[in-house]
């Protein structure tokens, strides 16, 4: 096992043993034991698969994951004001266009998370990935147009960097 290698078994550990406290609510010996030994099966497993690496364990996003976080937090809030103003005006106001746009990303997790992020966006769903090609269906033109700006694509791709 190599330093790099234990950095991310260490993080799985780390991980899984809050994800089970934080869902068991009880801190006795016995359930803290019974955590203990499926945490350790479950890393036992991962490394047995060869799945503990950076794609599993993202560690260089870091702190840079938070802000953008937050900054697609507003972005969701935005967008489902949007929506909702189109419901309010009516079926009129309803233009769905599906469209390509060229990504900036270039490892699958970056290209995934700027897809699951178009997705998470009300009004926009990503449909397709192929290559550095993103298909993406959107309620309106408009959405569209933001996406081509690529303020979330650049933000995305600061994550990978």
């Amino acid at each position: 096992m190599t330093i790099k290698s234990s950095r991310y078994t260490i993080s799985l550990i780390v991980v899984l043993s809050l994800i089970w406290i934080g869902n068991s609510g009880f801190y006795n010996a016995m359930l803290l034991s019974f955590g203990a030994v499926s945490v350790l099966f479950v890393v036992f497993v991962a490394h047995r698969l060869e799945i503990v690496d950076e794609e599993s364990q993202p560690l260089q996003l870091g702190s840079q994951i938070f802000a953008f976080w937050m900054w697609l937090l507003k972005e969701i809030v935005q967008s489902n004001i949007q929506v909702i103003k189109r419901i309010w005006l009516g079926p009129k106001s309803i233009s769905p266009v599906v469209m390509q746009l060229k990504m900036s990303q270039q490892t699958d997790m970056g290209k995934t998370i700027y897809g699951n992020s178009v997705t998470l966006t009300p009004g926009t769903v990503t449909l397709d990935i192929e290559d550095d090609v993103m298909t993406v269906y959107a309620l309106s033109y408009d959405s569209i147009q933001y996406l081509q700006g690529g303020e979330m694509d650049r933000r995305v791709k600061r994550l990978e960097d």
